[in-house]
């Protein structure tokens, strides 16, 4: 490919979304639109990504990092031919101009490989695409004996014969940076909204006898673009839509594909299943035969085969072994490492620790900052007394242990090879190998105690 310049519009202050967020900032499937936006745009590997800022820029670049943008302000929005002005300066003369924009985020890179063709760096390439109701959108004029492209008019300036043509601009093109520089420069803003637009570079090329030619979208939702909240849910359930077709073809069950959200990339291996609202975000892989149940989330983790999660689950930064059950209603949080065979029952939290090969800990327990071997039970209620109110500090259960239910384990300290903790002790020194430990103060029965009456009124 020649040389490519991109560049994104994200200058729009976006009233409609009733919000302080700056539009391009709000979320699409986990991520700001602008960000989905870039990421295509990189998919073409172009040799300059310009972005064109207004409202909010300072929270934009904050937002969205990138050693390889340029950030260009536009202090007043005067239309998407001023916007493109600002950007200017950083524009080859040679190669191609990509027009993209910061609230169009799921144009697909093939639909814009075939625009860039299309241009072939001698023509002005459009994306343009037919409605049935093209209101709001700027109406491509075409030669009734040719068909050739002649104008775009923006609807506003249309008149009610060019109203009713149903093939609109999306806006987005493929300019020669050979002939952009001088466009530009004919650009005015004689028109209804004295705005200086871009579009008004098509009547420029056609007057040089350059070719304007059009290129369609695969699907419509590619040049939809997001102006309100509602028009942001409707994108989002098209992306969940297309995500969980995708997972359908590769083979995964969905027990219902509506009711899915993928915020990241989500890799299945053979015969996973996945029920009802489980929400994906970061990078998850699915290892075969993998069975995600209800209403669980699943945040940066690795799965491997054959492991179950329970309904109500929630766990992130994570790595879980083979043939593990999980839940229903675990926490499993960031650092945790389970190996093969390990079970995490409902209720019970773990953080930061390691858990050996068929260790478990099936009721109500929480596991932070340890290191806990292979063939350990660990009964309900017990808790790993990590924090001291200053320091974290850490425990280590080694193999083969047994701890009885009501357990604290007042860390730093190791419970050895072997041992059993005895039910509701307060384990507060390491233990001796194969031995049985108990904590307890002496039982009491308090002769002739009775039990208190509720008083009545």
């Amino acid at each position: 490919m020649s040389t490519l310049n991109v560049i994104i519009l994200a200058a729009g202050m976006g009233k409609r979304m009733q919000s302080s967020q700056p539009k391009v900032l709000h979320a699409l499937a986990g991520i700001p639109l602008l960000s989905h936006v870039i990421r295509t745009a990189r998919s073409l590997f172009p040799k300059k990504i310009c972005i064109v800022i207004g409202h909010g820029g300072e929270k934009i670049k904050q937002a969205i990092a990138g050693d390889d943008l340029i950030w260009v302000m536009q202090e007043q929005q005067l239309g998407t031919g001023h916007a493109v002005m600002q950007a200017q300066p950083h524009l080859d003369t040679v190669g191609l101009t990509l027009i993209l924009y910061g609230d169009v985020p799921l144009v697909n890179a093939d639909t814009l490989k075939n625009l860039i063709n299309i241009s072939s760096q001698e023509h002005c390439a459009l994306l343009t695409a037919t409605m049935e109701d093209p209101s709001g959108y700027g109406r491509i004029l075409r030669n009734s004996d040719t068909n050739t492209i002649v104008r775009i008019i923006e609807q506003k300036d249309a008149n009610d014969e060019q109203s009713r043509i149903c093939e609109i601009n999306t806006g987005i093109m493929a300019i020669p940076n050979r002939h952009l520089h001088s466009w530009l420069s004919k650009i005015d803003n004689q028109n209804a909204q004295k705005e200086y637009y871009l579009t008004d570079i098509v009547e420029i090329a056609v007057d040089q006898g350059i070719a304007v030619k059009s290129g369609q979208p695969a699907d419509f939702w590619e040049i939809m673009g997001v102006n309100d909240k509602s028009q942001l849910a409707e994108l989002e359930r098209i992306y969940q839509k297309e995500k969980a077709r995708t997972l359908l073809n590769r083979g995964t069950t969905l027990m219902d594909p509506a009711r899915i959200d993928i915020r990241g990339e989500l890799i299945c291996g053979s015969d996973v299943s996945i029920d009802i609202n489980c929400i994906f975000e970061g990078i998850v892989n699915l290892g075969d035969g993998v069975n995600v149940g209800a209403h669980s989330v699943l945040k940066n983790v690795t799965v491997a085969a054959g492991t179950s999660i329970a309904p109500y689950s929630y766990i992130e930064d994570a790595q879980i072994g083979q043939s593990c059950k999980i839940g229903p209603f675990s926490r499993i949080r960031p650092g945790t490492v389970l190996l093969n065979d390990v079970h995490i029952g409902n209720f019970v939290e773990v953080k930061n620790s390691h858990i050996g090969i068929g260790s478990k800990a099936n009721h109500l327990t929480y596991i932070g900052d340890s290191d806990v071997g292979e063939r350990v039970n660990i009964g309900a209620g017990t808790i790993t007394c990590n924090y001291d109110g200053a320091n974290k500090h850490r425990t280590v259960i080694e193999n083969d242990v047994f701890i009885g239910s009501d357990t604290q384990l007042i860390a730093p300290v190791r419970v050895s090879k072997g041992a059993t903790i005895g039910a509701g002790s307060t384990i507060t020194r390491d233990t001796p190998q194969d031995t049985l430990t108990l904590s307890r103060v002496k039982q009491v029965s308090i002769a002739g105690w009775k039990r208190p009456i509720k008083t009545k009124k």
